[in-house]
């Protein structure tokens, strides 16, 4: 099995061009490729556009500010923001109301499907979820279907140029497996992605990880970062 391309956080951030959408898989940053994101930060990268759950966290678990890709809000590098919770990075309301970024909120599960539907190609997910509330209005619904009598929202699929998992294991082939809750979103997005790159705490060989136990397969991966261990 062939092994993928090894990167420092560095230099995937140096991938990631002005303007990029991307994937940021994670749940309150837990499971975020973070290594990364400090990378971006850096580079000061702009106007990106980011899908993710949330947007981080404006204070972290250890008391230090802009945990994950709250940070990349709070200097002003993204335009706008996909994601299905933000009140734990009040700066996204405070961006929003001023007019300098756009937020687009959807139920979690209909953003879920959403990611998976932009990964298998498929043209839309259809959910009664948001039915006559402001979801209606939101850019991500295509419209009102009804099917045997019951209202519908037909949701657009979400695809993105990069995907950027946080990963607790990785193997050389690009094989992942995430520890408990960092698993969120991190395996859909993998399918979503023009370019996915896997950050993980352990780089292991082949075979160190069981193939019943493999989250995400190397297929998806294209670069593989070796971050921080948390």
């Amino acid at each position: 099995m062939a092994k993928k391309p090894v990167l420092t956080a560095m230099e995937a951030a140096k991938m990631i061009p002005d303007g990029a959408t991307i994937m940021c898989g994670g749940f309150l940053a837990c499971g975020q490729a973070r290594a990364i994101v400090k990378e971006l930060v850096k580079l000061g990268t702009k106007d990106l556009t980011l899908i993710a759950n949330d947007m981080g966290r404006a204070v972290g678990p250890m008391g230090e500010e802009f945990f994950g890709i709250a940070e990349l809000i709070h200097n002003h590098q993204v335009k706008r923001v996909i994601a299905t919770h933000v009140g734990m990075t009040p700066e996204v309301g405070e961006q929003m109301n001023a007019g300098t970024l756009e937020v687009n909120l959807i139920p979690q599960g209909s953003m879920a499907e959403c990611i998976r539907a932009g990964g298998a190609g498929l043209g839309g997910v259809l959910t009664p979820v948001g039915v006559d509330t402001l979801i209606e209005e939101s850019p991500l619904c295509m419209g009102k279907q009804v099917i045997n009598g019951k209202e519908y929202l037909l949701m657009a699929p979400l695809h993105a140029d990069f995907a950027l998992l946080g990963t607790y294991k990785c193997d050389e082939a690009g094989n992942c497996w995430y520890k408990g809750t960092m698993r969120n979103f991190n395996t859909v997005m993998a399918t979503a992605a023009d370019t996915v790159i896997a950050e993980t705490e352990y780089l292991v060989p082949v075979g160190e990880i069981e193939p019943e136990n493999i989250h995400t397969y190397g297929m998806c991966v294209d670069y593989i970062v070796e971050g921080e261990r948390k």
